[in-house]
């Protein structure tokens, strides 16, 4: 450091020493503006830049403008303040169908299928308490501090049907009703000898092993009797019937035989059984014996080298098929409270839709025995029958489990439902229904957590004691029947979804288009490239040379029994029927029934197992999964069109194929009735339909170009905004609220909402799964407050987009609600309150069960039965007169 030298420094005077500052040079006027125009080329290039960069996202804002537009039409049709960015059409579809899959099939089938769980039993209540659950747990409907079952009839159970308009938040119960069914006690089935020694005795119960271990384990633990049959005694001789239908017996009578105080014995099929019983009774019978006749199995059977189940896939000999005796096409439901609910305190009447005489099911191993006594050839002793059915008749409590899916559009509400009770272990009939609805369940909670909300509410239903004669749903539909008729718009039933290979949709007319629709948009099961619609083609691969021809016949009969869509006509048999037969509701049933060449399906038997499903029934729990699909398809579409898919037109063509065969019947009868002004109506419908087509296309059209408008409107101002804002901020300037109203909004959203739910603490259901409940009083306080700030938006959205658009957008909106309205109401306008002579419960004069059918439907049924069974041309007169009056006032509705 001393080497370093410092220059000397004058103290007396230092600032001499420092040079004084160089003066900046003045810019001539030439500089000044080239300085002025470099920065306002800098500034120009900036907001090209920032521009451009908009206008990139800004382009893929409106590519992707279908979501958008979906939201916009949530908003334009359903609640302002609700509309949710979740994944709607296309998109919530595909988002739904990745969800079903065959383990988790599979699980819940183990879950309802292994164990007893008939109607009123402690098994049946634990599978309505799962279902509870499993609907607490997908659709996010926390359960309430005390379980929320409530008695049929009460305010609390009232008010969770009549409060599903209002609701905005998913939510789960029980509604318990108490009708009369009855119980096994002691049977018996002995052949007597002339001096009354009991010969031979038989073996009511079917017998199992452990090769099945469910069936195994509960062979007995449901006796095989029928559900609502007399108990009582009866002794008589043996009479064979065939099928015991209507034919069969008049067959007999013009044989000479008569049938009273005999003992008759029918085989399964063709006829609900207990109007087997009811023909039986009414020609003087004592008793009934029903029994499975392996020539209904078509091939498969011991005869064409087929082994019995548990070994192979013929019938096990030992199996019987239990069921109810109900009269079914007299009226369905609680015996005891015909056309009103089955309250725990109801007003009860002795009921006439149930048998007078005792009956047993049998299995083909006793039937073996006594036909032999009444064999033609003359070996057989034709010795006395002695039949025991003793029954506990009472009121027993079941459980219908109900679930809610708030929609945008409070007062159109698309329903589906399955029935739950089993006769023994039903993996077959109701399980693989149930396990399919699971997984539609899932599906549907999968978009919930995604944002998703239905333009249309949607309700869920875990039906009770459908078994014993549609009870669950029939005291359902009777305690809200205005709730139903005023909201419901369509009702899609499930009850077996497999059983076999072939797939078998039935529907109303108006749905035909609908149903082919959604399963051509399902793949096939099994076979790649094609699609559940080319199931209706398949069958079982077992074939065999020797088959009964006239089970034969009935099959392929019932193959023909279609429209020319390929849709069947719905009967009855299953839980639509309150909705269609007396609501007036647009329904659907469908799934995989068994054919002739299937392993053989033990319907109603222990054997209907777990283990027969995986073996035989749907290895691999593929088409479980596929009519999963299909159900949850058509629930979003019925739920998400912006017009109710529903065909009047179809239905009006159907209605003259339904004449045609009307008066093809009274031809044969001889009956002189004339028809014109009954086709001169239905031409007229069809007419007013068709106009009526192209004012449900034009105002869709209307109402999606406006909305397309209202969406393009809002995003380019809403990007220009933000262009502004960025650029704004490039200079230093502040954005006002209105151009950061997405951040704003987003914030609101998303950020001060994710705060408040993580300050609530998580709960672990029964099941170990985490849930997050809802936010109660406070989480309504703020939704109410963001629904008056969205409302204030609206008016402020309303002047920007200015009134002329708005009343077009509102306008359309009208237009659209309307159609709906006059296609809801389609289907009622067939329902008339007089009923269908005989069984006025019925009231669809378009369609009813075949009055001695049960299951299979008879078109125009009061009109038909005139002539088929009262043989009666004044009869055939007013009916064809009721119906052109009904017929001419639903034209008159749809019209323009």
């Amino acid at each position: 450091m001393s080497d370093v030298k410092v220059d000397p420094v004058d103290e007396k005077n230092p600032v001499k020493d420092i040079p004084p500052p160089v003066a900046t040079p003045r810019l001539t006027s030439r500089s000044r503006r080239n300085a002025d125009a470099w920065g306002r080329w800098l500034r120009v290039l900036i907001f090209v830049l920032l521009g451009y960069t908009c206008v990139q996202h800004w382009r893929k804002v409106l590519e992707s403008r279908d979501i958008d537009e979906g939201s916009w039409m949530a908003r334009a049709l359903g609640k302002h303040g609700e509309w949710r960015k979740g994944p709607f059409g296309k998109k919530a579809e595909a988002a739904f169908l990745v969800v079903p899959n065959p383990i988790n099939a599979v699980g819940a089938s183990v879950q309802y299928a292994t164990k007893p769980h008939m109607a009123g039993t402690p098994g049946d209540f634990k599978t309505a308490t799962d279902f509870l659950e499993l609907l607490q747990t997908e659709l996010g409907a926390v359960a309430p501090e005390s379980p929320p079952i409530y008695s049929a009839g009460t305010v609390e159970s009232r008010n969770a049907t009549l409060s599903i308009p209002s609701l905005r938040t998913p939510t789960a119960w029980i509604d318990v009703y108490y009708p009369v069914m009855n119980t096994a006690l002691d049977r018996s089935l002995e052949i007597l000898d002339d001096d009354g020694s009991v010969v031979w005795k038989a073996e009511l119960e079917e017998v199992a092993d452990d090769t099945d271990p469910d069936a195994g384990k509960y062979f007995d633990a449901v006796p095989a009797w029928h559900g609502l049959s007399k108990g009582g005694e009866a002794k008589g001789k043996l009479v064979y019937a065939n099928y015991g239908n209507q034919e069969d017996y008049d067959d007999l009578a013009a044989q000479g035989i008569d049938l009273n105080g005999t003992i008759v014995i029918v085989r399964y099929g063709g006829i609900f059984r207990g109007l087997k019983v009811k023909g039986a009774q009414e020609r003087g019978a004592v008793g009934v014996l029903i029994y499975s006749d392996p020539r209904d199995d078509g091939t498969v059977t011991a005869e064409n080298g087929y082994i019995p189940y548990p070994h192979g896939p013929a019938r096990n000999p030992n199996s019987v098929q239990r069921g109810s005796t109900q009269y079914l096409s007299v009226y369905p439901g609680d015996p005891t409270t015909p056309g009103y609910p089955s309250y725990e305190n109801s007003t009860r009447t002795e009921g006439t839709n149930i048998p007078k005489i005792p009956s047993l099911p049998i299995s083909w191993a006793n039937a073996k025995v006594l036909l032999r006594e009444i064999k033609e050839d003359g070996s057989g002793r034709n010795r006395t029958i002695s039949l025991v059915n003793h029954v506990d008749d009472r009121v027993i409590p079941i459980w219908n489990t109900m679930g809610v899916i708030p929609g945008l559009i409070k007062d159109e509400i698309v329903m589906i439902g399955n029935h739950r009770d089993a006769w023994v272990l039903g993996a077959s009939d109701p399980s693989s229904g149930t396990v399919s609805m699971h997984e539609v369940i899932r599906g549907f909670g999968a978009l919930l957590r995604r944002g998703w909300k239905p333009l249309r509410t949607i309700v869920i239903a875990s039906w009770d004691a459908e078994e014993y004669g549609l009870i669950g749903s029939t005291e359902w539909g009777e305690d809200f029947t205005d709730f139903i008729e005023e909201n419901i718009v369509a009702y899609l039933n499930l009850d077996s979804s497999v059983s076999g290979s072939r797939f078998s949709p039935s529907a109303s007319p108006s749905l035909a288009h609908f149903v082919r629709s959604a399963a051509q948009d399902v793949s096939h099961p099994t076979k790649p490239g094609k699609t559940l619609w080319d199931a209706r083609q398949d069958r079982g691969i077992l074939t065999g040379e020797h088959i009964d021809p006239e089970a034969l016949a009935m099959y392929e009969e019932a193959l023909q029994a279609v429209d020319e869509v390929g849709i069947g006509a719905l009967g009855s048999g299953s839980d639509y029927t309150v909705f269609l037969q007396r609501a007036g509701v647009a329904s659907h049933s469908g799934g995989f029934g068994s054919t002739l060449s299937d392993p053989v399906y033990h319907y109603h038997s222990v054997f209907d197992s777990h283990r027969w499903q995986l073996l035989y029934g749907d290895p691999g729990f593929v088409r479980h999964v596929a009519i999963a699909k299909y159900l949850g398809l058509m629930t979003l579409r019925m739920a998400d069109s912006v017009v109710l898919p529903i065909n009047t037109t179809h239905y009006a063509f159907e209605l003259e194929a339904y004449l045609d065969k009307v008066e093809s019947i009274a031809s044969s009868a001889a009956i002189d009735v004339d028809f014109d002004s009954l086709r001169d109506s239905i031409h007229h419908l069809q007419h007013a339909s068709k106009k009526f087509d192209k004012e449900k296309e034009e105002a869709e059209r209307k109402l999606q170009h406006i909305v397309k408008r209202v969406a393009k409107h809002r995003a380019i101002r809403h990007k220009v905004k933000e262009i502004i804002c960025k650029i704004k901020s490039v200079f230093g300037l502040k954005c006002t609220r209105g151009e950061n109203l997405h951040a704003c909004h987003a914030h609101h959203q998303h950020g001060h909402g994710r705060e408040v739910e993580q300050q609530v603490p998580s709960v672990e259901t029964k099941s170990g799964q985490v849930v997050k409940p809802r936010l109660g009083r406070y989480m309504g306080i703020l939704k109410e407050k963001r629904a008056h700030e969205h409302g204030k938006h609206d008016e402020h959205t309303k002047g920007k987009l200015g009134k002329h658009l708005y009343k077009k957008l509102k306008r359309a909106v009208k237009r659209v609600r309307a159609v709906n309205k006059k296609l809801a109401s389609f289907e009622r306008g067939f329902i008339h309150e007089d009923g269908i002579k005989d069984r006025e419960w019925y009231r669809h004069l378009g369609v009813a069960p075949g009055k001695w059918l049960g299951y299979g439907a008879t078109t125009l049924p009061a009109l038909t039965e005139a002539i088929t069974y009262e043989k009666n041309a004044t009869l055939v007169q007013h009916e064809t007169s009721r119906l052109t009056v009904l017929i001419d006032k639903l034209a008159k509705e749809i019209e323009l």
